[in-house]
């Protein structure tokens, strides 16, 4: 079994140590932005680092995904939520817990049922288009916080729009003087990576807005944040209200399966160890579960620290296992020297970490290369901001699901035509290994047989024979090699097409047929009094010298 510490040893101790301190620095900040743009108080974002985040780095098979509230998630939340109750209402943070352990219950379903591969249904351009158009919602809200407007951060995109835009006449001098250097010391101190940059912007505009009193100036601040660890605790909310955030922990189970085991796949291919995703997903609903019982919220995984770890040379789970230690001694001692913290600043540090999130690049390689997948994002992004993220994620996995059902109703169909000669049906190809007789058509089905592609597979097969009249076919071949299997549509459909075949005075035969798929036809009845051959040269032999089959 993989160890998430598997790998650490005395040689790369300090490394790892050294990334925890790292991690903590960059993550202790973003998660108290991130906690606002859910709506919730800062200790949420600081208590979602401590149990939850040990609690997967001890359980999960990956060693190196960091598992946090991220933006998507945080937008996530925060839109969910404000339709249901205020926003500053006491059964606000009541839900909040409740959707976490909601979808701790579903990441647990998810790993005993084996679902990892439901990762698999949402692609690429459906994740860039969905997290694209939540961070451009997020970004929003942070533009106000960086200007000084305020807007009313959990209402819909449009509105928001048009708050930020008519509060422009109060922005705040000081906060986009704040906002600004912040701004320009994130970027351009994404050449010294090894300094924690967010970090040294808190700690530098905290200790500006001390000194020249910013605050009296009109620069919103942190505020308080209680001390103390996180305590146990369970939402005091009614069973309707349970239902009620049902569909939203099911879109943020959702989105976190596609993105957070992707993620980790790609780290453990790049660093050749093995990752197991169903064992990842119970590990995500013991960190959810955690979230909701010690005062945090949804917990999903944040791609942008995996790879702040990946590039600190981190290749264990011990840097989430000591940031958590450090946010720990943090809320528990250190929590007055947040209050200072300008809402410029944390606007900018949010709004740095959200702009790579838009996907421009993506978006721009989407277009170049295949316009039907930019369509699809270009949807899931439209869907996630102006319908909102649950609405979104439930477009993006019907797109999902019309894709991969428009790509298998028509897979390739090819006809390898009598002495290699062209023919107008479907696809004529040459194949090296087969040397074509007269008489013979042979036609490659690439695909499954079933209801979304089997009239496909009928009009395939009267297509060949047809345009093959000119040759005097006798005999066709069906290459059943990509074929995996075939269900009672398709069976049905098949009969009909081979039965029309044999009226035309045409033989049906097979090559290269699967064991399993030989007996789904023996169960249909589709080869009998059929012959069935290992390879299209053994039947393109036997037919040319009328020999039948071994």
């Amino acid at each position: 079994m993989n160890r998430p510490l598997a790998g650490l040893g005395r040689g790369n101790l300090r490394t790892e140590l050294l990334a925890g301190v790292t991690l903590a620095a960059i993550a202790i900040p973003l998660n108290i932005g991130y906690a606002q743009i859910a709506g919730l108080p800062p200790t949420a974002g600081l208590y979602a680092l401590i149990v939850p985040a040990a609690l997967y780095a001890l359980l999960a098979s990956t060693r190196q995904l960091i598992a946090s509230p991220d933006a998507a998630a945080a937008a996530l939340v925060g839109s969910s939520l404000t339709g249901l109750v205020a926003a500053d209402s006491g059964a606000y943070v009541q839900l909040a817990l409740a959707q976490a352990l909601i979808g701790g219950v579903l990441f647990a379903v998810c790993g005993v049922l084996k679902l990892g591969f439901l990762a698999n249904f949402l692609s690429a351009p459906i994740l860039v288009g969905f997290v694209g158009g939540l961070a451009l919602d997020i970004l929003v809200s942070q533009i106000a916080k960086m200007l000084g407007v305020h807007i009313d951060s959990g209402g819909e995109f449009v509105d928001k729009v048009g708050q930020l835009f008519s509060g422009l006449g109060t922005t705040n001098g000081w906060s986009v003087v704040i906002a600004v250097g912040a701004i320009v010391v994130l970027v351009l101190g994404r050449r010294l990576r090894a300094v924690p940059w967010a970090l040294v912007v808190l700690v530098v505009s905290s200790l500006v807005l001390i000194v020249f009193h910013l605050d009296k100036a009109g620069v919103d601040v942190l505020g308080s944040v209680p001390a103390g660890p996180p305590v146990f605790t369970w939402p005091q909310i009614s069973w309707h209200q349970w239902l009620q955030v049902v569909p939203s922990a099911f879109a943020l189970t959702l989105v976190t399966i596609a993105e957070g085991l992707l993620v980790a796949r790609r780290y453990a291919e790049r660093h050749g160890y093995t990752e197991d995703p169903n064992r990842d997903l119970l590990a995500f609903s013991a960190a959810n579960l955690g979230a909701g019982i010690t005062g945090g919220f949804t917990v999903g995984s944040s791609a942008s620290r995996t790879a702040a770890m990946d590039q600190a040379g981190s290749r264990t789970q011990l840097p989430a296992l000591v940031a958590a230690v450090l946010t720990l001694l943090v809320v528990c001692f250190g929590t007055g020297l947040l209050e200072d913290i300008p809402s410029p600043a944390i606007g900018a540090i949010v709004a740095v970490a959200v702009v790579p999130l838009l996907g421009f690049r993506d978006f721009a390689r989407l277009w170049r290369l295949r316009r039907f997948e930019f369509a699809v994002a270009a949807v899931c992004f439209l869907g996630a901001l102006f319908l909102g993220p649950v609405i979104g994620v439930v477009i993006a996995f019907v797109l999902s699901l019309v894709d991969v059902v428009r790509r298998a109703a028509a897979p390739p169909v090819d006809v390898i035509a009598p002495s290699g000669e062209p023919m107008s049906a479907f696809r004529a190809v040459r194949d090296d290994s087969v040397t074509t007789a007269p008489g013979v058509v042979v036609l490659r089905f690439a695909g499954p047989l079933f209801f979304g592609n089997a009239q496909r597979f009928g009009d395939g097969v009267r297509a060949a024979v047809t345009a093959a009249v000119d040759h005097d076919v006798r005999t066709l071949v069906l290459d059943c090699e990509a074929i995996t299997g075939v269900d009672t549509t398709a069976a049905d459909v098949a009969a009909e097409a081979l039965d029309w075949c044999r009226e035309q005075d045409v033989e049906v035969a097979f090559s290269r047929v699967r064991t399993v798929l030989r007996a789904e036809l023996d169960h249909f009845g589709l080869v009998e009094d059929a012959r069935v051959f290992p390879s299209n040269a053994a039947a393109v032999d036997a037919v040319r010298t009328d020999r039948p089959v071994a």
